[in-house]
């Protein structure tokens, strides 16, 4: 039952939670901590923290629609609205240093 919970996209906050570059927001979803930043440009994106000793944060699909922030922690496409809608801005990996 918690796996049907797992797949498809899951509400976190309100996108004004994290209003300037380099805010900052840490959850729990299905006990798997999450963290959701804004970057410099101002782009909303979440990351998965790994438990085992040195894991590198992975990168997971976020979107903002209607000013709320969402999450999807499942690798296949669950979409959230029509593809070419311009209100959802999905980010699924961070950019190069």
């Amino acid at each position: 039952m918690a796996t049907a919970y797992r797949s498809g996209w899951h509400f976190i906050d309100l996108a004004t939670a994290i209003p300037h570059s380099g805010d900052s927001l840490m959850v729990t979803v299905f006990g798997q901590p999450v963290v959701v930043t804004r970057d410099e440009d101002e782009d909303v994106r979440a990351y998965r923290l790994l438990r085992r000793p040195r894991g590198a944060p992975q990168p997971v699909r976020c979107a903002i629609r209607y000013g709320m922030i969402f999450v999807n922690l499942d690798r296949r496409d669950h979409r959230l609205s029509e593809p070419g809608s311009p209100e959802v801005q999905t980010n699924a990996t961070p950019r190069s240093a």
